[in-house]
């Protein structure tokens, strides 16, 4: 029986031309933003080239690379939320100021059913629905984009988004659900509906 041996990790000046594309693709999706995922890029392999020495090798290059990178974006997530507007907070008054009540009757329920969306797990396979995606999240205001992107991308649970960025859980809950209503919008006009008329 052959002893399997895990690949012998690159020299740091190799990361760049071997995970960079990978690392830069990761950040973009979420900070949305080129010049910001590159700059991502390059903390992480400067972190990564400090910290060589405490790395374990139980994992590859690539996914060690990568947890750094997530950290990354999310110190960047905590340093950009303190300075946005705060307009996505929940208004005092419980008023809907990002136009969704039309897409409700006045007993709560659909006033129009959401559009079926085929396969979103076969579409979700397709770079151009990323790349529709990625432009429906860019839409979103910072706050709610950054919500989002730590909820679905990072698997961060509301809790610990609340500790992250310092925000209620009543906060985070109501941007969590208008970011996700505008997304479906988005995706509904822009993708699926796309889609069905190709058909």
């Amino acid at each position: 029986m052959t002893n399997r041996r895990s690949p012998q990790p690159s020299a740091p000046e190799r990361w760049l031309d071997e995970h960079g594309d990978y690392l830069f693709r990761f950040a973009l999706i979420r900070v949305l933003d080129e010049s910001t995922a590159e700059d991502l890029v390059q903390e992480t392999l400067l972190a990564a080239m400090s910290a060589q020495v405490q790395r374990s090798g139980e994992s590859s290059e690539r996914t060690w690379l990568t947890g750094i990178l997530k950290h990354k974006v999310v110190d960047h997530f905590r340093r950009t939320w303190r300075e946005q507007p705060l307009a996505d907070d929940p208004p005092a008054d419980g008023a809907d100021d990002f136009g969704m009540d039309e897409l409700f009757a006045a007993d709560g329920h659909w006033d129009r059913q959401p559009a079926h969306w085929g396969n979103p797990y076969g579409a979700l396979e397709q770079s151009q629905f990323f790349e529709v995606l990625r432009r429906c999240i860019q839409r979103l205001s910072p706050r709610l984009a950054q919500l989002f992107v730590l909820k679905e991308f990072h698997d961060m649970s509301n809790e610990e988004i609340c500790k992250e960025l310092d925000v209620s859980a009543t906060n985070v809950w109501v941007m969590l659900y208008r970011a996700r209503l505008s997304l479906r919008q988005c995706l509904e006009f822009r993708w699926f509906e796309n889609d069905r008329e190709a058909r």
